[in-house]
C-alpha cells in the first residue's frame, strides 16, 4: 500500500483491511478479488463489494463457499463475481476449500 492520501487511496486501504477477515478461506477470496478486479468493476459493483465486506463473517463464509446465496440480488451478483474470479484464476488453494 502506498502513502497516497487521496480519497481513492484511503478508500482502497480501508477496503483492503476490511477484506482481511482473519479467516483464511475469506482472505483467500476477498483480497485477490480486491487487488485484481476491483478497479475494473463498475461503480455499482464497487459499491456492492463495499456493502458485502460489511456483512458478518459467517454469512460471507456461507455465500463464498457456495453453501447458500445472499437474498439481496446486488450482493448475490458480487458474490458470484468473486467465486467466478477465484475459479478462473490459478488459485489451487481455492480448489481445496
Amino acid at each position: 500500500m502506498s502513502d497516497d492520501t487521496s480519497p481513492e487511496a484511503i478508500l482502497r486501504k480501508r477496503l483492503y483491511w476490511h477484506s482481511r477477515r482473519g479467516m483464511w478461506e475469506l482472505d483467500l477470496l476477498l483480497i485477490p478479488f480486491l487487488q485484481q478486479r476491483y478497479d475494473s468493476l463498475s461503480a455499482e459493483d464497487q459499491l456492492a463489494f463495499q456493502q458485502l465486506i460489511e456483512e458478518e463473517d459467517q454469512d460471507l463464509f456461507a455465500w463464498l463457499m457456495r453453501r447458500e446465496w445472499p437474498g439481496n440480488e446486488t450482493l448475490r451478483r458480487i458474490v458470484k463475481m468473486i467465486v467466478e474470479h477465484a475459479e478462473s484464476t490459478d488459485n489451487s488453494a481455492y480448489r481445496t476449500l
